[in-house]
């Protein structure tokens, strides 16, 4: 008994160890741990460079899938709302698990952020003149009727974050979305409206907390979704995917001069064996490298729309080729 105790004791510290030994590079579509060992949660994410830390943001997707009987017209999956995480790292392969950033509210059902809701592509941006972390992200009824930006501050970037309350930007739909922020502080609020069929860029305030009225339509009858956009040599380039709910498609990316500019839809940036969908994953922010100029990670999730909470994260580094940008599948990267 006690000599199988002793392996069982020394296997738990071998799987320990194991999990706490540090990742050398990127494997995309594996399970991805932090550095206690556990999977990583946050879908939809998107990720800030602060005082020489990352922060990943994303959707905390955990419990038994469902999909939402009256919705007949796509597969509405769903599982309840977790709120929002948060992990931290400095060199973009190890993370430290945060805690949760954004809690979600479990008695007012009433209330944007209950479980029963969605909460969806929480992306975070700082503001140096108010010193504040600004998060904005989509907020739904799981039938996505609701179709609402919502946006929340906090003093740290790991959080908590207080939630200041959702809106329809002049009066338009808002479901999936990102956030640029440019060079000169400005900030851009990208998201799919008109039921996806047109994609809108709006000018934030200074603040960030509220929309100006710049506001601009763009890619007008297109049906995209899953906006990424970064900057390269002068350009705006935006990565967006078609509209076919949980199953892959080919993404596709648009070139502007500047964000309330005008966008040029191009064809696909991904190159080689499952390019048609993506690598079978969805855009969700392209992250410039810190020291590295014209150096991107193509950040994209994996879905798994029977269960959730395993969906899987495609990391791949993206290159620009006589200023197109151009994503090629890997196994394994540094």
């Amino acid at each position: 008994m006690r000599k199988y105790l002793f392996l069982s004791v020394l296997l738990l510290c071998y799987m320990q160890h194991a999990y706490t030994q540090k990742q050398s590079s990127f494997v995309p579509g594996e399970i991805w741990r932090d550095v206690d060992g556990n999977p990583i949660n946050a879908h939809g994410g998107g990720v800030l460079y602060h005082e020489g830390i990352y922060y990943w943001y994303g959707e905390i997707k955990q419990g038994k899938t469902y999909r939402v009987s009256y919705v007949t017209s796509w597969e509405d999956c769903r599982v309840p709302a977790g709120g929002v995480s948060c992990y931290s790292s400095k060199d973009l392969l190890n993370w430290k698990y945060e805690g949760v950033a954004l809690t979600p509210e479990l008695a007012d059902s009433s209330h944007d952020l209950h479980t029963s809701k969605v909460i969806e592509r929480p992306k975070v941006i700082y503001n140096k003149h108010t010193k504040k972390f600004v998060m904005w992200m989509h907020v739904d009824t799981e039938d996505y009727s609701y179709s609402q930006s919502g946006v929340a501050v906090s003093d740290r970037p790991e959080g908590p974050y207080t939630y200041l309350g959702s809106i329809k930007p002049h009066g338009n739909m808002a479901r999936d979305m990102t956030i640029f922020q440019d060079e000169d502080g400005k900030a851009y609020h990208f998201f799919s409206s008109d039921t996806n069929a047109t994609m809108h860029v709006c000018l934030l305030s200074e603040d960030y907390l509220t929309h100006t009225d710049q506001d601009k339509p763009i890619l007008v009858r297109q049906f995209r979704e899953a906006p990424a956009v970064f900057k390269y040599e002068g350009k705006y380039f935006l990565i967006t995917s078609a509209c076919t709910g949980w199953s892959s498609n080919a993404a596709a990316y648009a070139v502007a001069d500047s964000p309330l500019g005008n966008w040029v839809q191009y064809d696909n940036p991904c190159v080689g064996r499952d390019a048609e969908i993506t690598f079978d994953a969805q855009s969700t922010f392209v992250l410039p490298i810190q020291g590295k100029p014209g150096n991107f990670i193509f950040m994209a999730d994996r879905w798994n729309k029977t269960n959730l909470e395993d969906s899987r994260y495609l990391w791949l580094p993206l290159e620009m080729k006589g200023g197109k940008p151009r994503i090629y599948r890997k196994k394994q990267w540094r």
